[in-house]
């Protein structure tokens, strides 16, 4: 054998990004002494160098935003594809992070807090034709230029119609409480759809629709289709605004955003609804039936 493994063309940065901390079966040790790499260079300031994960998130959004039924290993082929050294474990963390896993199918996924219900999907085979009959709710990672947040939208389902919505940097359930409540102020649907997260079978979150005598639906695990007309506005809301931008921070996000959901109930025609706007058919199909 010719050659030095620490003579490798390599950058010690590049060297650090291809460590792979969650690797069950090389210890980070021998993963720095095959690529030649002090371990003091490895752990030399970790926590402040998350460029390369940002740029798996970003990457991660991106992919997942074409390909929501993307899991986990099936995201990590992805990266591979695309020259990233990543393994199953990173990338499930990652998007864990970014609270996406809650329509990925397979085991461990979508799980609610062991304390908290689930509640049957109440929306097959339901002839949805007026507003107000089902309101759906989602969360979605948004990205910044340095850094991410995390937003929460409702939405009438008959209509498209954005009632509210709400930016956190942590996936507590308060800010969707806070988003309920501004829809609560417009009216109040007959079921109310959401994924199995922990957000959303909280007690808190469903106690406060069994108290306005909401029924409460929820998806499958693993079946995005069961949430379909969110998953588009989220797919609306990346590739028309949030990728289009590299937001500064939180204020310009939620200035930026503002503006779009003026624009996507306002003046976005969408086809099927005959080219008129979510706000219209809302407020047009509930005067007509009131």
């Amino acid at each position: 054998m010719t050659g030095s493994k620490k003579n490798l063309a390599c950058s010690v940065k590049d060297k650090r990004h291809a460590i792979d901390p969650d690797n069950d079966d090389i210890p980070v040790s021998r993963q720095c002494e095959l690529l030649g790499l002090p371990r003091s260079s490895y752990y030399y300031q970790p926590c402040r160098d998350n460029s390369y994960n940002e740029l798996l998130m970003r990457m991660i959004d991106e992919q997942y935003t074409r390909r929501p039924f993307y899991g986990s290993p099936r995201m990590t082929d992805w990266l591979r594809t695309q020259g990233k050294l990543v393994n199953h474990k990173r990338v499930e963390r990652l998007m864990r992070k970014m609270g996406i896993m809650a329509v990925v199918p397979g085991p461990h996924t979508s799980r609610p807090h062991p304390e908290h219900n689930v509640y049957p999907y109440l929306l097959r085979n339901l002839d949805i034709n007026r507003p107000d009959q089902v309101w759906a709710a989602d969360i979605t990672y948004i990205r910044m230029d340095k850094g991410f947040l995390y937003l929460v939208a409702i939405m009438d389902w008959f209509s498209r119609y954005v009632l509210s919505w709400r930016l956190s940097n942590s996936l507590d359930v308060y800010f969707c409480l806070e988003a309920l409540e501004e829809a609560f102020c417009m009216s109040s649907p007959e079921i109310f759809n959401t994924d199995q997260g922990s957000q959303f079978t909280c007690p808190k979150h469903t106690d406060r629709l069994k108290d306005a005598q909401v029924k409460i639906s929820m998806d499958g695990r693993g079946r995005f289709q069961d949430n379909i007309f969110i998953e588009r506005l989220w797919r609306s809301v990346k590739y028309e605004e949030v990728y289009t931008k590299d937001y500064t921070d939180g204020r310009d996000a939620f200035e930026n955003l503002k503006n779009y959901f003026v624009f996507y109930n306002q003046e976005r025609p969408h086809d099927s609804l005959g080219k008129r706007t979510p706000e219209h058919v809302y407020l047009f199909d509930k005067e007509r039936i009131n």
